[in-house]
């Protein structure tokens, strides 16, 4: 990976929105939303905790789920089946029964390491990542799960996170957290694989550290500052264009959702904060709507190929 990076600017304050509590379930290391406009639900994790949760957004009904592996993020497949990111692999899930069935190992001879960050192309490739269980540096890696295949894409990472694309698909995003440097990579639109080695964006210099994030219909990038209590949104070129502030400490991955796709869902966590930080911060590990003033865009479905 090459080293050229944008120093990004510490000194905008961060904007209050109107904000919501969706669930005030406090998860331990809650990850991974994604929102499914058929059915205007909304999924997200709580990868220590072992759960999946589910909200109905029309009438807030809010269901837990059980898991028997540590899951962190998922990708809908049909109306009636999604893509489970877990730490041995790529699970199709059944949403009415929640059965599961493991289509494609992914080190789960390599006790190390789990599942993280994850996000649909526009092509239906899947891009998962892994990394170490005490975050090991370079026990991270990204993968693409294309027509059926699971291919390794960079490698060496400590916590990889941010990965999201450009609505036409030409570029592709991803962090290292433990670095605080996003990346940027030129993809072939038809696939989502990579053109070229990617190359470095920016280097987040302020509180905080960069975590999931996701793309906006203009291309903006909407990054969770984990640490910060806030979202940063990124133009293309790497420039900080807006700060909104979110009412956790540890906010962890946004979403944008609802039928105009105006509103952004944000996870967090209690992960590492003793008992007098989680008092100083009443917001930790609950679940919260945003209304940003901005327009996302649907998440694609993925495409399992042959399989």
């Amino acid at each position: 990976m090459t080293t050229i990076e944008a120093i990004t600017p510490a000194t905008r304050a961060p904007e209050t929105v109107p904000v919501r509590v969706l669930d005030a379930a406090r998860c331990h290391l809650g990850e991974g939303p994604t929102y499914d406009a058929a059915s205007d639900t909304a999924w997200w994790f709580d990868i220590l905790g072992g759960t999946l949760h589910e909200a109905h957004l029309g009438d807030r009904r809010i269901a837990v789920h059980a898991l028997p592996v540590m899951a962190s993020a998922l990708a809908m497949v049909d109306d009636a089946r999604q893509l489970l990111v877990a730490e041995d692999g790529l699970h199709l899930r059944d949403i009415a029964t929640g059965r599961l069935e493991r289509l494609v190992a992914i080190e789960a001879e390599d006790a190390r390491t789990r599942s993280n960050d994850a996000r649909v192309h526009p092509s239906g490739t899947f891009w998962t990542s892994t990394m170490g269980r005490r975050a090991e540096k370079g026990a991270g890696r990204i993968y693409a799960f294309h027509a059926g295949t699971l291919t390794p894409l960079f490698t060496g990472l400590a916590i990889p996170n941010a990965i999201c694309f450009s609505p036409d698909g030409a570029t592709g995003y991803f962090a290292d957290t433990v670095e605080n440097r996003l990346y940027r990579v030129r993809l072939d639109p038809a696939t989502g694989l990579p053109l070229e080695p990617p190359t470095a964006l920016l280097c987040h210099a302020g509180s905080g550290g960069l975590d999931g994030a996701v793309t906006d219909a203009e291309g903006l990038i909407w990054c969770a500052i984990w640490g910060g209590g806030c979202v940063n949104v990124y133009s293309p070129a790497g420039a900080l264009v807006r700060r909104i502030a979110v009412p956790a400490r540890q906010p962890s991955c946004p979403v944008f959702v609802g039928p105009a796709f105006d509103r952004l869902l944000v996870t967090s966590a209690w992960e590492s904060m003793g008992a007098a930080l989680r008092a100083a911060d009443p917001g930790h590990g609950q679940t919260f709507l945003l209304d940003i003033g901005a327009r996302g865009r649907a998440e694609p479905r993925v495409r399992l190929g042959g399989l």
